[in-house]
């Protein structure tokens, strides 16, 4: 078992950035590959980006490519997700996600462990 928690969510304005870090317990994920998604108010929770366990190899939503970073630390058993020019769009609970399969899933069903969520709001 793992467990995730998020923190760095807030209230920032368009053009704006934010670190969000997921720091895990339980059990290592230095071979697991991470992802971000993020759900707004009513719409489907959604793929934001995603890494392999050495972070060589990462996946970007086209809508946050170029703008969004994510990264890790294996030591420290974290991975973050830096989010710069920000977007009203992007306000969502932007969720950290877990998996040890082989590839680094882009949907939800991809991964088996999750955290509970950051608030992300990004005012006009």
């Amino acid at each position: 078992q793992v467990q995730l928690v998020e923190s760095g969510g807030g209230v920032v304005q368009a053009g704006g950035a934010l670190r969000l870090s997921c720091a895990a317990s339980g059990r290592t994920v230095s071979r697991s590959r991470m992802g971000w998604f993020r759900e707004a108010p009513g719409k489907e929770r959604e793929f934001v980006a995603g890494s392999n366990w050495t972070g060589v190899t990462t996946y970007y939503a086209d809508s946050v490519r170029g703008r969004f970073t994510i990264s890790r630390d294996n030591a420290q058993n974290t991975v973050s997700l830096q989010m710069n020019s920000l977007e009203p769009e992007d306000t969502a609970v932007y969720y950290c996600a877990a998996t040890w399969k082989s590839y680094i899933p882009t949907t939800r069903i991809g991964y088996a462990y999750w955290g509970q969520g950051t608030q992300v709001t990004v005012s006009s």
